[in-house]
């Protein structure tokens, strides 16, 4: 009988959850996004369109998701909310990225003295729970809009990928490329835009992947608990507020439909993001 050759692997199936690919994911997430982003062109109508004598209606023929107490047609309002919660996402963590990246590297590059000053202010940030210092810096701004919240949201969300980036920053200033291009003259835009941004990118779009679902979650979380947006601003957020009246008058359509959108958003980004990291991961450490 042969044997199996000593430098074949047996199977394992830890390995085949870590290469497959989250396909059903990235197919659910498309479909969501191509929904939200194209809905003026196929769902017509105006999603704050308020008709009493068809408030709290079931899922039907006329209205496919119900309607909520206020009459509107669930169905547009979450193609419309998701537009809007995507936005927040979207818009928050591109904030935060760019917070994370300018503090980051300057601590990386700084003096000995200065990046102590920045890091213990990073942490003194980062001791602050996330929801309390985003209702801090709303109540500072006020009424809540979408430019409001994402900023905010951004603003609460960086200190983390700071950290990250200041720590591979710091390891990657004394590689010999970095070294050498000091000495050529190249200036500290050159350095970290062609050096040590490139090191620092699997974690930064992991962690700015990580930021949107966050982000999508901290302006459900405000909405619901009566600091988000407006009810006259639809949002994925602003609907899930109507929770504790739907429950109470038996609508379970009003909370169900939208948290299911919201969830079914959620894990797919989480499910693509540990897949974006593990795939760049890999492809650095097979350079």
């Amino acid at each position: 009988m042969k044997g199996r050759p000593f430098f074949v692997r047996p199977f394992s199936p830890g390995q085949a959850r870590r290469k497959r690919k989250p396909l059903f994911s990235a197919v659910l997430l498309l479909l969501i996004f191509s929904g939200c982003l194209f809905c003026p062109l196929f769902f017509t109508g105006d999603p704050a369109y308020m008709q009493l004598s068809s408030s709290h209606l079931p899922p039907g023929r006329d209205f496919f998701f119900g309607t909520d107490a206020l009459g509107r047609d669930i169905f547009l309002m979450i193609w419309h909310g998701g537009r809007v919660s995507l936005l927040i996402g979207f818009l928050a963590a591109a904030i935060a990225a760019a917070a994370a990246i300018l503090l980051g590297t300057l601590g990386g590059l700084a003096p000995a003295p200065l990046d102590a000053v920045l890091m213990r202010l990073n942490e003194i940030l980062l001791s602050i729970p996330s929801l309390l210092l985003t209702v801090f810096l709303q109540a500072i701004l006020g009424k809540a809009t979408v430019a409001s919240l994402s900023v905010v949201i951004g603003l609460s969300s960086f200190m983390g990928m700071a950290r990250v980036v200041r720590t591979e920053v710091r390891q990657l200033k004394s590689s010999e490329y970095v070294i050498a291009a000091r000495q050529m003259g190249a200036g500290f835009l050159r350095i970290l835009c062609r050096h040590l941004l490139p090191g620092c990118m699997p974690s930064i779009l992991f962690m700015t992947v990580m930021n949107i679902r966050g982000a999508i979650m901290a302006e459900s979380t405000l909405s619901f608990m009566g600091m988000g947006l407006s009810l006259e601003t639809v949002s994925w957020g602003s609907m899930l507020s109507l929770a504790e009246r739907a429950l109470s008058g038996g609508s379970w359509w009003v909370i169900l439909i939208p948290g299911a959108f919201l969830l079914a958003t959620l894990v797919s980004i989480t499910e693509l993001g540990n897949s974006l990291r593990d795939g760049l991961y890999q492809k650095q450490s097979n350079l």
